[in-house]
């Protein structure tokens, strides 16, 4: 069977083994619009939990759009000019609008990438267009701590100020916060490092209900909410909106939501949950899938997520095989101090030393997460992108092909079921019956 992988910006194909009996796991087809500015306007002109954008945005003479970072497709380019315009032609001014990129702890976006992302030149001509830094301390409010677990609460003031907020993003599975989009874009996208790392820390990344589609009691999902809320507090007159989006495996934009951003953000929830949470009614010693190529697959850091999210459907002992790009390497050097010390230290010993941290250092709650299919099992990595310093402090052996990978593991475990997941993390598969 050839089958072709989500890998960098072109997809891999790879011939599996003659051996291999396959369980292709994909995401059911969604319907895609035929008039996707049509779908944009429908959402806007109809907003969920929240009075028209219109009369929230009356009187107002500054406006902040969130937006996702170059690491999610986002389709920004068919919403950040309507979502401006309306905002203008409410009184708006226009140098009033600022577009905000809510990079978390991540690199900043800029030249090409930045015009990439945005996906618009009338945006980056006309309005105001800048990155977040989480470490510029003045460039945050700081607004005391959460109610319920005491996370230290630092936004961007660009946000926090803005008459109008507005977030951004897709709706996904995360692998720690249950689904991305909504108030996650607010916290971490624009937090403190502060936040984001209490966020990151062992307390928030070891609890059980901090996982791939799971709301009902994650912390994180729940600190975020309470976030928002004490920034809504603030203005109680302007609810903050978020404008959700949902898109297929090429990309195309197959749903948008916009409104209260609780209420609008769950609206893309209910819409896709059923799209990306696959019962698969089994688990397999071998899984072969991907970090779902460009953009993520970009790094060794962002492709840890593809290694937690099939973990319901791989045995104890099996073998997670996964291909990822990596074209841009490791990731940060903070990430590479973090998994050198996992590889000097083993999984037992690495989370021992974090567990008591307060704030996790930066880029080591990745890390963190690979412990959780180490624990399980053995990883394998296929990838172009590391060179062997780089190889050496991912913790994983090197699958040197697919195919060849695919057959030592049928062989070492003596079973010819495989699961191959092509678009990796875009979907969750789970080990309960259809």
């Amino acid at each position: 069977m050839r089958i072709e992988l989500a890998y960098g910006r072109e997809g891999l194909e790879v011939d599996l083994p003659a051996e291999a009996e396959a369980t292709v796991i994909r995401k059911p087809p969604l319907v895609i619009p035929p008039d996707p500015d049509g779908v944009v306007a429908a959402a806007l002109d109809a907003p969920i939990g929240s009075p028209p954008l219109a009369e929230i945005a009356e009187g107002a003479q500054s406006a902040c759009i969130l937006i996702c970072d170059f690491t999610r497709p986002v389709p920004n380019g068919l919403f950040l000019r309507p979502l401006a315009e309306r905002l203008m032609a409410a009184g708006v001014p226009r140098e009033g609008i600022t577009v905000l990129v809510a990079t978390g702890l991540h690199r900043p976006n800029e030249g090409e990438e930045l015009a990439a992302l945005v996906g618009d030149p009338w945006v980056l001509e006309n309005l105001r267009v800048e990155n977040h830094f989480a470490r510029d301390d003045a460039m945050h409010v700081m607004l005391g701590q959460t109610p319920g677990r005491g996370v230290p609460i630092g936004i961007d003031r660009r946000f926090v100020e803005a008459d109008v907020k507005i977030a951004t993003g897709l709706v996904e599975p995360h692998f720690m916060a249950g689904y991305s989009g909504g108030r996650k874009v607010i916290a971490p996208g624009v937090a403190h490092h502060t936040t984001i790392r209490t966020f990151h820390s062992a307390r928030f990344m070891e609890d059980p209900l901090a996982a791939s589609c799971n709301l009902a009691g994650n912390p994180l999902h729940e600190e975020q909410l309470a976030i928002a809320e004490m920034i809504q507090a603030r203005d109680p007159a302007r609810p903050i909106l978020a404008l959700s989006t949902v898109i297929d495996e090429h990309r195309n934009l197959a749903y948008v939501s916009f409104g209260a951003i609780v209420e609008s953000h769950q609206a893309a929830i209910d819409f896709v949950r059923s799209n990306v949470e696959i019962p698969v009614g089994r688990k397999f010693k071998t899984v072969l899938t991907t970090a779902a190529g460009y953009p993520l697959d970009e790094t060794y850091y962002q492709t840890i997520k593809g290694m937690v999210t099939p973990l319901d459907i791989l045995e104890p002992g099996g073998t997670l095989i996964i291909a990822s790009r990596c074209a841009e390497g490791i990731g940060t050097e903070e990430f590479r101090a973090a998994q050198a010390r996992l590889v000097a230290l083993g999984p037992d010993a690495f989370l021992d030393a974090i567990s008591e941290k307060s704030l996790a250092d930066i880029d080591e709650w990745q890390t963190e997460m690979q412990l959780k299919p180490m624990r399980l099992g053995g990883i394998e990595l296929y990838t172009e992108g590391l060179d062997d310093d780089d190889f050496a402090v991912t913790g994983v052996e090197r699958a040197a092909d697919l195919a060849g990978a695919v057959a030592a593991s049928i062989a070492r475990h003596g079973d010819a079921d495989i699961a191959v997941i092509p678009e990796g993390s875009y979907l969750v598969p789970f080990a309960r019956a259809v």
